[in-house]
């Protein structure tokens, strides 16, 4: 399959009620064993990815680097990949379209792209971050690839309490109607879990929704009744895992 019919492909796994489920991957081995069970597609996760190799989150693992590990598992697997491009390691709009150039050659057909500012606790302005999705849609377009741009924003995930989330629905309404006008395909809020908001934001957004499961969202089939497109697991995967060698090694060192 050439990339672009992949991208296609994942595009039309996004079915608001029938969500497209990630368990998210940070090498070529987990990928394989992601879709070992299953997976319609493979996600990478930026927290995992860069532990893995020792790196904090928050583009501290070069992006060459972190485009290796994507190379690999694009090769490995035969699924539709998307990379957690984070905010794109660049502040300009020229390095912007560099860095979304590597990334298409390496094979993704995806990437999420958050509006938080790498290092800081504010997000970009609206209209800035939507320029920014614009640098990204016309890259791939030139590149002849229907990446999916997966806009996340942090409007839930700076350090608010899901008590406070109601208060900041409208901003969050706002900045999915501005990068749906950009031209992105999805919309990620992770940190919010509350039922009654999901589906209130579900029905307004005008693009497919992706909710973050670690723990406090609903279980998978409420939010597909509430009308949630993509569910991902963030950095669940490889703490379960890793988890899961601690235990399996203090037994072996056992005497």
């Amino acid at each position: 399959m050439t990339q672009s019919y992949k991208a296609r492909a994942f595009a039309a796994l996004h079915q608001p009620g029938t969500p497209l489920i990630f368990y998210n991957a940070w090498d070529a081995g987990s990928a394989q064993a992601v879709a070992k069970a299953g997976a319609a597609a493979i996600a990478t996760g930026s927290w995992s990815l860069a532990r893995a190799q020792g790196y904090g989150d928050g583009e501290e693992i070069p992006l060459e680097f972190a485009v290796q590990i994507l190379e690999r598992i694009v090769a490995s697997v035969e699924l539709p990949v998307s990379f957690d491009f984070e905010a794109g390691y660049a502040q300009d709009p020229e390095a912007l379209a560099r860095n979304i150039e590597q990334v298409l050659a390496a094979g993704a057909v995806g990437v999420n792209f958050e509006d938080r500012v790498i290092g800081g606790t504010e997000l970009r302005p609206v209209e800035a971050q939507a320029q920014r999705i614009a640098t990204l849609r016309g890259v791939a377009d030139t590149m002849g690839v229907p990446l999916f741009i997966n806009a996340r924003t942090d409007v839930f995930f700076q350090g608010s309490k899901p008590d406070d989330h109601a208060g900041l629905m409208d901003e969050a309404k706002s900045r999915a109607a501005a990068y749906a006008d950009a031209r992105a395909d999805g919309i990620f809020v992770p940190g919010l879990v509350t039922p009654e908001l999901i589906g209130d934001f579900c029905t307004d957004a005008a693009l497919p929704v992706n909710i973050m499961q670690i723990g406090q969202a609903p279980a998978h089939a409420t939010l597909a009744e509430l009308g949630v497109a993509r569910i991902s697991h963030g950095p669940a995967p490889y703490l379960a895992a890793m988890s899961g060698v601690t235990d399996a090694a203090r037994a072996a060192l056992k005497v």
